[in-house]
């Protein structure tokens, strides 16, 4: 089956015209959401790391 580039480009710009992007402000809100889930799992996966060096350094009795 062979499709020519002529028609394969009209089906490409046929199915762009579909597409429904955000709005601003839901481009927005959604990146405010993911920055602030990334900063808390980050500030927990410190939080969780320096838990497990201090239980390290108590049980091997290593640093100050």
């Amino acid at each position: 089956m062979s499709v020519s580039p002529g028609k394969f480009l009209r089906e490409v710009r046929a199915e762009a015209k579909r597409i429904t992007w955000p709005t601003r402000r839901a481009t927005l809100v959604t990146t405010g959401a993911v920055l602030a889930m990334a900063s808390l799992a980050s500030l927990f996966f410190f939080a969780v790391d320096q838990l497990i060096g201090l239980g390290m350094r108590q049980l091997f009795g290593l640093g100050g």
